[in-house]
């Protein structure tokens, strides 16, 4: 019992590397992660409760606090949350908690109700050098498939499959 207890963290596997230019090897990064993940449920306790932005957060903060709390290993901890790598994920917990900051100071669940935002139009013709994102037009076989469907002519596919 006593040696299992103590034994497992030196038995467990060592990353080397990141294979990330910049991001260094975090040797305890699920202890880390562990902080931070507390710090920000403590943290985004100052944004109001029905906030969108503070139900976010909570919910994929607990989600990966669970998972952190649930797993050992590091490999378990990147799979099961699936964002990428330990170290990556301890980045993003400290970005969040500056963003909580800005987001207290900025305060933007503060806009009174009656605000009214200025709409500014802007006809100005666009320069041929920058690129527009219009879509080009549909085949004309997707206008036969519509018209098919909707007079109820052919079944879309995989409806067939379905009823089978």
């Amino acid at each position: 019992m006593f040696l299992r207890a103590i034994g497992r963290p030196l038995l467990a596997r060592v990353k080397q590397t990141t294979g990330v230019v910049g991001l260094d090897v975090v040797p305890n990064a699920r202890a880390v992660l562990i902080n931070l993940y507390t710090k920000t449920l403590k943290e985004i306790k100052a944004v109001p409760e029905d906030e969108g932005y503070r139900k976010a957060v909570e919910t994929f903060t607990k989600h990966r606090l669970t998972v952190c709390e649930e797993e050992e290993e590091w490999e378990k901890i990147e799979e099961r949350i699936g964002c990428g790598q330990v170290e990556e994920l301890i980045e993003e917990a400290q970005d969040e908690i500056k963003l909580i900051g800005k987001m207290i100071e900025w305060d933007p669940w503060g806009v009174p109700d009656d605000h009214e935002c200025e709409i500014i139009e802007n006809d100005a013709p666009i320069p041929k050098h920058v690129p527009r994102h219009i879509p080009g037009p549909l085949p004309a076989e997707f206008y036969q498939t519509l018209e098919a469907v909707l007079t109820k002519r052919v079944e879309p596919k995989g409806e067939s499959q379905s009823k089978a």
